[in-house]
């Protein structure tokens, strides 16, 4: 007589049993009826499929215990068909959820890579239009630079061949000065005449 009393002390001592409107759930393998008492010989309220949220609202009656469901109802199911893990129904909504927003995140990652690709392809060809600028103006410069020592070139040339004309003038000059130096020392002097002749 003892043992009982002592189960049914226990029993009501439970944060089971003393905790009131706690969320629960029917587990996933179970199909139930909502009764209107604890027990099978109480009117039935209708059927609470399986992974459906109920709220349990803490009394307990041998194996059944009081619940409300998400329609508004109020009534007994058994104790083991309640549990307070989420069920299959719950877990699955929570999994489509974070995939839609996994693929949410994707689709925002794509656009931004699409953006920072098309950023980068843009500054790929900023970057190649200024390396054939700056190999247009090396061209350049190469062809100035080859420009400006062909004209010193043409400059010292020139120079060099008037020192030629200069040296080739004057040395034609000395020589026909010499030449007619030399004649001039060969060329026989006129003779004087005698005064005396002119007397007799």
């Amino acid at each position: 007589m003892f043992r009982p009393l002592l189960v049914a002390g226990a029993l009501l001592l439970s944060p089971v049993v003393i905790a009131e409107n706690q969320p629960r759930v029917i587990s996933d393998d179970i199909f139930v009826y909502l009764l209107n008492g604890p027990g099978t010989e109480y009117r039935i309220l209708g059927s609470i499929t399986a992974g459906t949220p109920v709220t349990f609202t803490g009394e307990i009656s041998g194996d059944y215990a009081r619940i409300s469901d998400h329609r508004g109802r109020d009534g007994w199911v058994l104790k083991s068909s309640l549990s307070s893990e989420k069920s299959i129904r719950q877990k699955l909504a929570e999994t489509e959820q974070a995939l839609m927003e996994s693929r949410a995140e994707l689709a925002s990652f794509n656009e931004q890579y699409s953006d920072t690709a098309g950023t980068i392809n843009a500054l790929k060809d900023q970057l190649a239009k200024a390396d054939e600028l700056v190999r247009a103006a090396t061209e350049g410069k190469v062809a100035a630079e080859a420009a400006r020592d062909a004209a010193i070139a043409k400059i010292q040339s020139a120079e060099e061949e008037k020192r030629y004309q200069f040296w080739k003038e004057g040395g034609l000059i000395a020589a026909v000065g010499a030449l007619i130096g030399i004649i001039l020392v060969y060329l026989p002097r006129p003779q004087r005449r005698s005064r005396k002749r002119w007397m007799n």
